[in-house]
């Protein structure tokens, strides 16, 4: 990764998530960085809050899910020839001044990563930390905080991303990782810290139901990906 802030993106897919996209959107902008707001069908004004605070608005005709509007906002960035994307979430838990830091963390290894996981394994309650440890079991992969939506990709994972072979890949925590791993590029966390949601609480972690039918859906994932088979040793491409 050899990123420059004018080089790269943020992309935030956010859902009725008004009362903090404007402070999430002016954070990330301070830093140069240009920003790209997904709006996945609200019904409150998450939309003309992030263009007031300025951002790039693309609205979703209907309400599609997380990794639609991430897909999106990606798929954007690869069109407009951006060479990095970082994601974050529109709620204000991740901290925009902590994307230097992960840019920084990726140009300081000696092999680039093509993708960095901004992880804080302390914010996990029972449910989460439950979760993230069935999903390493099923899925292989070794990554501490499976469920960051705070990610620094390069442009071969952008385009990855981007494939119609990842559209229907939900929820997108472990089968982007998967895809992503099984196609031969290196994955790595930097340890942030994050802040507690300042309005709402998680779709994911909220009750055990919820957790229970992620837990399933994410086990088939891991499944079904991991039977793809691994990376070819320096080709990127899976074995069946």
């Amino acid at each position: 990764m050899a990123q420059t802030i004018s080089t790269g993106v943020a992309v935030i897919p956010a859902r009725n998530e008004a009362a903090d996209i404007g402070r999430v959107v002016a954070g990330t902008r301070e830093l140069g960085l240009s920003v790209t707001v997904v709006d996945d069908f609200s019904t409150d004004r998450t939309a003309e809050a992030a263009a007031e605070a300025g951002a790039r608005v693309l609205r979703l005709p209907f309400h599609a899910g997380s990794w639609t509007a991430m897909q999106t906002g990606i798929r954007a960035a690869v069109a407009a020839g951006y060479q990095w994307t970082v994601t974050l979430d529109g709620d204000g838990q991740h901290d925009p001044q902590d994307i230097p830091k992960l840019i920084a963390f990726a140009q300081a290894r000696d092999l680039a990563p093509n993708v960095v996981v901004a992880s804080c394994v302390a914010r996990g309650n029972r449910r989460r930390k439950l979760a993230w440890r069935i999903l390493r079991l099923l899925s292989g992969l070794k990554v501490a905080d499976l469920t960051s939506g705070f990610r620094l990709y390069d442009r071969q994972a952008m385009e990855l991303l981007a494939d119609s072979d990842c559209t229907l890949l939900e929820y997108q925590d472990v089968g982007v990782l998967l895809h992503l791993h099984c196609r031969g590029l290196e994955l790595v966390e930097h340890e942030v810290a994050m802040r507690p949601r300042c309005h709402g609480q998680s779709r994911i972690f909220s009750s055990w139901r919820v957790v229970g039918h992620y837990l399933v859906y994410s086990a088939l994932i891991s499944l079904t990906r991991r039977a793809y088979g691994r990376p070819t040793q320096g080709t990127g491409e899976c074995t069946d």
